[in-house]
């Protein structure tokens, strides 16, 4: 740490030496060779992705400064190739677009190769579908160059929506000549939404405990953190427990809850409450011998879970157990659905509602799919169950009037069962 943050003082009084005029003039000229100054911001990008976000005001003044230099040297400098590779890395590295045009108009010796810098005036305009092909093969004919990890970087970019595996080849081509930079960082990261897409677990893990061994303290980290919970989530059935504690062990013990919490939460809307329970527990270990605050937080998460299961009383009161002012809007309206559920499941039935009803079709209707159903179950049709006994009595089989208040229960609990799918169809919208 102490060796980084020396080099970073260095690169800052170079930024510093080059923002003053006076001292430009002072110094070598070669010494603001584009290719150094690239050094310079790649240094700092990196240090973004490592944790130090207060690079990121040093990242825009190199920007900056690169970009004033490549404009205004004289055009001899790309006589070194380090120089014409700098400038394409600039324009690959968030750099602006109109000096790659300025210096494309400029460029009457040929130093820069035609076809990188087609694809890439393609893709900075939106048009990278229509140049893939070329730009797939120029970043595997660069692979060994300065040039190629970027140029990878992007032609994923451009592949992963038609062809994703091609996508995820040229993303561990560009990680893979680029380790430990933000390089890397963009190509695990996408790489990871590649896998939760097509359903790729073992990918999907194995590019999980390379970023959290990487790039926790990055500012895209929490981009990382939702792609896991989804990896996990939507395969609870195959995750084995030991994976995700093996994964979020690179974590402190604060960002192992937030991630838990989250898996937590996911796993009680979709339903799963074996891997709800499993986030639910890490959550209460890591607090414990605390004053864990996410404890209740975790515990109603459970109960939402633990609905559909043998223990609801429990449930219930771990979903009634919290503060509602505690809770997020969003929670407050799971809760108040959750909360309703519950009581809908746990109310004694009127034992008058469980005898069988017979409502003929009288008059010449049409007869929906729900009402051919209700006539399939009842008592005496071929296949139907048959016919409850309340109360241990047997029923006379008589046909009764349908009971109020069995319909009003009907009703009722279709109305929430409705307001719980849109509450997932949101969640699932903001994820």
């Amino acid at each position: 740490m102490a060796r980084r943050q020396h080099r970073y003082v260095g690169f800052m009084a170079l930024g510093l030496a080059m923002l003053s005029p006076a001292a430009g003039k002072a110094q070598d000229p070669d010494d603001l060779a584009p290719y150094k100054m690239l050094r310079s911001l790649q240094f700092v990008q990196d240090s973004v992705v490592a944790g130090d976000h207060s690079a990121g005001e040093m990242q825009r003044f190199m920007l900056g400064t690169i970009d004033e230099r490549l404009r205004t040297a004289d055009t001899t400098i790309f006589d070194d190739d380090r120089n014409v590779d700098a400038a394409l890395i600039y324009t690959m590295s968030g750099g602006n677009p109109q000096t790659l045009e300025y210096l494309i108009a400029h460029d009457v010796n040929g130093y820069f190769d035609n076809r990188v810098t087609d694809v890439l005036r393609k893709y900075l305009t939106g048009k990278g579908l229509l140049v893939a092909k070329t730009l797939e093969e120029t970043a595997r004919e660069y692979r060994d160059k300065k040039i190629g990890p970027y140029l990878a970087l992007i032609g994923g970019n451009v592949m992963i929506a038609t062809k994703p595996t091609d996508a995820l080849d040229l993303y561990d081509q560009a990680r893979l000549a680029a380790p430990g930079t933000i390089v890397e960082e963009a190509a695990l990261r996408r790489s990871l939404a590649i896998c939760v897409d097509k359903g790729m677990l073992d990918k999907g893990l194995a590019y999980s405990q390379r970023y959290a061994r990487r790039f926790l303290h990055s500012p895209y980290a929490s981009q990382f953190a939702d792609l896991f919970v989804k990896l996990v989530v939507a395969h609870d059935h195959d995750v084995k427990p030991q994976d995700v504690v093996d994964i979020l062990s690179f974590m402190d013990a604060p960002r192992q809850r937030e991630v838990y919490l989250r898996i937590a939460r996911a796993a009680a809307i979709a339903g799963k409450p074996e891997l709800a329970r499993m986030a639910v527990e890490h959550v209460q270990l890591l607090g414990a011998g605390t004053d864990n605050a996410f404890g209740p937080l975790a515990d109603f998460y459970g109960g939402m879970a633990g609905l559909p299961t043998d223990d609801i009383d429990q449930a219930a009161k771990n979903v009634s157990g919290i503060d509602g002012e505690t809770l997020s809007p969003r929670d407050q309206a799971l809760q108040a659905a959750a909360r309703s559920v519950a009581e809908q499941i746990l109310r004694e039935p009127d034992l008058a509602s469980l005898t069988q009803a017979s409502n003929p079709n009288t008059s010449q209707q049409e007869i929906t799919s729900e009402k051919a159903a209700a006539i399939a179950m009842q008592p005496g049709t071929p296949g139907a169950p048959p016919e409850p006994v309340p109360g241990g009595v047997a029923s006379t089989g008589q046909s009764q009037d349908t009971d109020s208040s069995f319909n009003a229960f009907v009703t009722t609990s279709r109305s929430k069962l409705d307001e719980i799918d849109g509450l997932l169809a949101q969640e699932g919208n903001e994820q």
